[in-house]
């Protein structure tokens, strides 16, 4: 009967015996763990002999003797001869010193798991008769992957009385979009403030019942709870001991006022970190198979916030033929933005696309020209969340779409 347990080697001396492939692969791990490592070998391979260099290991050079046992927390043993490698297990058993026997697990005292982590939880598995070390590793990238879409219990039960916020970026809205730390940390979260556009309400069934959830969802014209109020939200909360998720659509350094978050976090001495999102920006006008720079065509990429007034840098860039524009939130400023851009000097004929819910199963993307933009949104109904191109790429058709994506990108 194996019992596991989490043993920490930081700081604690482990022997390897044997320098070749086994031996590297597990100094990499054992380094990374923050072990200190001395090495006993007559030879080296190169993976080794480069670890061994660029590590500061110790290494002895010679077979193994039962005198370098001393010291050691654990020993590992890989010489490629079992014999030498039951030699050096017994000499252990007899130091009563854990030892990780590579060539006979059975007759090791310990075993390196297979493991993953996500955050602060470290997931091993290993078998409890026999020694199949590939069934393990499958079983391990299974949990993996449940850790990485955050369809496991992550949150913490036990109150550490040290609370934290973190802004994590959304994306656009689909739930496979967002990046492996972001899921882990919402299903890390004790509180979730949560954004209209981001994809909290897809998550929220695949939290925990008790997980609890804050709307502070803003729209053009309407901010329900100021922003001044949600800083205190997320002070409030994280000085309760609770770890909080300011979950934004897109990016929450772009036109997310991610910053005066993180200043009021930092001012009130709570601690504050960011998980960067695909900015709508960008990846709302790729779904319609528009890129914002491409060769020969665009060689520049101006994001302005629609709802902002318009600087002379933009009105610059809506007349300059070889930038391309992203307007977001830009809807009900389309107007005064075409009405800028002519008087800028910029041609009617110029290309505009407008991409609605992007990412989503209601994405519509309307293409039209600076001329016909503001009678053409008005014909088709446009409706926030959408994003604003202006410029050559927006044209209609301008990349031919691959065959398996005409269809997706025809709407």
């Amino acid at each position: 009967m194996t019992t596991m347990i989490g043993l920490s080697l930081v700081g604690r001396e482990v022997l390897l015996v044997g320098g070749g492939a086994v031996t590297a692969r597990r100094m990499r791990r054992l380094l990374d763990d923050g072990a200190h490592l001395r090495v006993v070998a007559p030879e080296l391979c190169p993976e080794v002999r480069e670890l061994v260099r660029r590590s500061d290991v110790a290494w002895i050079r010679r077979r193994f003797r039962r005198r370098d046992l001393a010291g050691a927390w654990m020993v590992h043993t890989a010489t490629g001869d079992p014999r030498t490698d039951l030699t050096v297990a017994a000499a252990c058993e007899r130091r009563r010193v854990f030892c990780v026997n590579a060539s006979s697990a059975g007759h090791g005292s310990a075993r390196l798991t297979a493991q993953t982590a996500s955050g602060d939880v470290l997931v091993g598995v290993v078998s409890d008769s026999g020694v199949d070390p590939r069934r393990s590793v499958r079983v391990r990238d299974a949990i993996d992957r449940l850790l990485a879409d955050g369809r496991l219990p992550l949150r913490h039960l036990r109150t550490t009385g040290v609370g934290r916020v973190d802004l994590v970026g959304g994306g656009p809205g689909a739930v496979d979009l967002l990046t492996v730390r972001g899921r882990r940390l919402i299903a890390e979260a004790d509180v979730i403030v949560a954004d209209r556009l981001g994809p909290a309400a897809q998550l929220i069934e695949e939290l925990d019942p008790d997980t609890l959830v804050i709307d502070v969802g803003k729209q053009p014209g309407h901010h329900p709870v100021p922003q001044a109020e949600i800083n205190a939200l997320l002070i409030e909360h994280a000085r309760g001991g609770r770890r909080v998720v300011r979950l934004k659509g897109g990016d929450p350094f772009v036109f997310g006022r991610g910053g005066e978050e993180v200043l009021a976090c930092v001012a009130a001495g709570v601690p504050v970190d960011v998980v960067p999102g695909v900015s709508s920006a960008i990846s709302v006008p790729q779904a319609a198979g528009i890129p914002v720079t491409h060769r020969r065509t665009a060689s520049a990429v101006h994001i302005v916030n629609g709802q902002a007034v318009l600087t002379p840098a933009t009105r610059a860039a809506l007349a300059d033929a070889d930038v391309t524009v992203v307007v977001l939130m830009g809807v009900a400023a389309l107007a005064a933005l075409v009405d800028a851009a002519l008087a800028e000097g910029a041609d009617a004929g110029r290309p505009v696309a407008i991409v609605e819910s992007g990412h989503t199963p209601q994405q519509r993307t309307t293409h039209t020209t600076l001329g016909c933009a503001v009678s053409d949104a008005r014909r088709a109904g446009v409706r926030n969340p959408a994003v604003i191109v202006v410029g050559e790429v927006a044209r209609a058709g301008f990349l031919m779409p691959h065959p398996e994506r005409a269809l997706e990108w025809a709407g």
